[in-house]
């Protein structure tokens, strides 16, 4: 692992689309206004897709999806100084994340968003091009990144 790496949490992001094309965002408790894509940490001899899949399940109520791509590259961002403390112990100065885009396999009515820890207070299906502006600024551009990467999914 690189110098750059181990000051970055490993973590899996999902692009989870619809059958139309939109891409599942929800609204954080702890941040009301920002919306972002279910992810979260890899564990300890856990594979990127197996994390992606546990944290679906985790954050969602529901893994039931078909994997389109996984990204290239990894995808790296800052947290702004001021939440560092508060996250991982300070032990980070942000996240590299795995990213896999995804077709949601089951109906809507699965998504079940009061799980164990929720995470989200709100969800909802969005076109992917308005996807980095419902971002927090410190995640767009890796939001960007991501909707060019995966644009051709976009499309049902």
């Amino acid at each position: 692992m690189s110098d750059r790496a181990a000051v970055y949490r490993p973590c899996v992001g999902i692009m989870l689309l619809n059958t139309a094309g939109k891409v599942w965002v929800g609204e954080r408790f702890d941040t009301p206004g920002a919306w972002q894509m279910p992810q979260g940490g890899i564990d300890q001899d856990e594979a990127p897709w197996t994390a992606a899949r546990r944290e679906l399940a985790e954050e969602i109520g529901t893994n039931r999806v078909e994997c389109l791509a996984e990204s290239r590259d990894w995808h790296y961002y800052d947290l702004p100084k001021p939440l560092r403390p508060k996250y991982w112990g300070g032990r980070y100065r942000g996240q590299r994340q795995k990213w896999f885009a995804c077709r949601f396999t089951g109906a809507d009515a699965e998504i079940d968003i009061a799980t164990a820890r929720p995470e989200f207070a709100a969800w909802q299906w969005i076109d992917m091009p308005d996807l980095v502006g419902h971002a927090v600024a410190f995640k767009r551009d890796v939001y960007r990144a991501l909707v060019a990467e995966f644009a051709g999914f976009a499309r049902p």
